[in-house]
């Protein structure tokens, strides 16, 4: 089967990005690979003991700070490291253009007892303004995702970082970086570059964006993890993230063909796994005694309405259905009344219940899930 190409328009790069790693977090890939790649890159085995499986998706340093943004999160992995370090009155957000990925990610915080509003994961384009407030974050996580995004993605997320860090914040990059210019066979090879491989920019083209983004002093340290790693036994692609368990095993999904293999001998001669650690300068914004919520719309921590709130209103005025729970989550101090035939629970309380209303709900063919005060940010739903 002939190798894909890499798509010529920016949208057609980011769907097919999106689209491998949906498949990646559907599917999943083999445990004992996922661990060798993420041990080779810097995970000790007691960080890999303490996170789900399927979070062995991103790969990266150390994640000091209150609150912590990771760009592309995957499966949560340093979201959930960043979270032991920041403690329940930290805050640690992922970001990621795949839905599956985020769904995943969710499920791997219920695991491990974390909630919004100190874990919170929001699916987002990454090349488009991102849904944080300015000056609002401690610290950046960003593993192999400036690679896989197109140049003009490229520029505006690493300027979107500068924006949403808080004078003198901290970024933090793991990325691969193109030693020399790519053969054709590689540059124009769609699973290569979903691998984090042929989208490499070379040194000195990633230090003019970051210049151009407002970090001048960005120092960059070449690692030494071996991009080989992925031709190993039990590996059928490549990238720069640990892959999932079960069947696909790697950064590129199993329609995608893997690296071709050429003639090019080893793949760090043509490049490199860097590090690349800059600090936002502490006069570019002025500080203010307390910091902004970071996440703009808080609701985006949590799955998208499906319902509005009159289509709720409508279903209990009809006589004819009677197959739905409404469960009605508002303040503890339930001062708004009560919606005629549900079942209240206090928000507060609410979602560390999830399990027991499933317990209670799983046979009811629709459970909606009301809020119609929010703090006075306006009625939601989610059937």
């Amino acid at each position: 089967m002939p190798a894909r190409t890499v798509p010529t328009t920016d949208d057609e790069v980011v769907s097919a990005v999106r689209d491998a790693y949906s498949s990646i977090a559907r599917e999943g890939a083999h445990p004992e690979y996922a661990e060798t790649v993420a041990e080779a890159f810097g995970y000790t085995a007691e960080q890999l003991k303490s996170i789900p499986t399927e979070s062995h998706m991103g790969l990266s340093c150390g994640n000091p700070g209150e609150t912590v943004l990771d760009l592309g999160s995957g499966g949560g992995i340093d979201v959930f490291l960043a979270a032991q370090k920041v403690g329940p009155k930290g805050q640690a957000i992922g970001l990621d253009m795949s839905t599956d990925m985020i769904s995943l990610a969710r499920k791997n915080a219920f695991k491990q007892g974390y909630k919004p509003p100190q874990v919170i994961f929001i699916q987002t384009q990454l090349t488009q303004p991102l849904p944080v407030e300015t000056a609002s974050v401690d610290c950046i996580l960003s593993n192999c995702v400036i690679n896989l995004l197109p140049e003009a993605g490229k520029a505006a997320l690493l300027k979107e970082t500068y924006r949403v860090l808080k004078p003198g914040g901290r970024l933090v990059i793991d990325d691969i970086i193109g030693r020399k210019s790519f053969p054709d066979a590689i540059r124009s090879d769609l699973a290569a570059y979903i691998g984090c491989v042929s989208g490499a920019l070379e040194l000195e083209q990633y230090r003019a964006l970051m210049k151009d983004a407002g970090f001048t002093d960005a120092l960059f340290v070449e690692t030494g993890g071996d991009l080989d790693i992925y031709k190993t036994t039990g590996s059928t692609s490549t990238g720069c993230c640990a892959p999932q368990p079960n069947s696909s095993t790697g950064c590129s999904a199993p329609s995608v063909t893997p690296l071709p293999q050429t003639n090019i001998g080893s793949l760090n001669e043509w490049a490199a796994s860097y590090q690349i650690f800059a600090k936002k300068i502490s006069s570019d914004t002025v500080a203010t005694d307390k910091s902004p919520e970071a996440v703009k719309r808080w609701w985006d921590a949590y799955p998208k309405d499906k319902l509005t709130s009159d289509e709720v209103a409508s279903l209990l005025r009809d006589p004819d259905r009677s197959d739905y729970a409404l469960i009605d989550v508002r303040h503890e101090d339930h001062v708004r009344g009560h919606i005629r035939g549900s079942v209240q629970w206090r928000g507060d309380a609410f979602f560390g219940r999830l399990a027991k209303f499933y317990d209670q709900y799983s046979k009811t063919k629709q459970v909606i899930f009301y809020c119609g005060s929010s703090n006075g940010r306006g009625p939601r739903c989610a059937a």
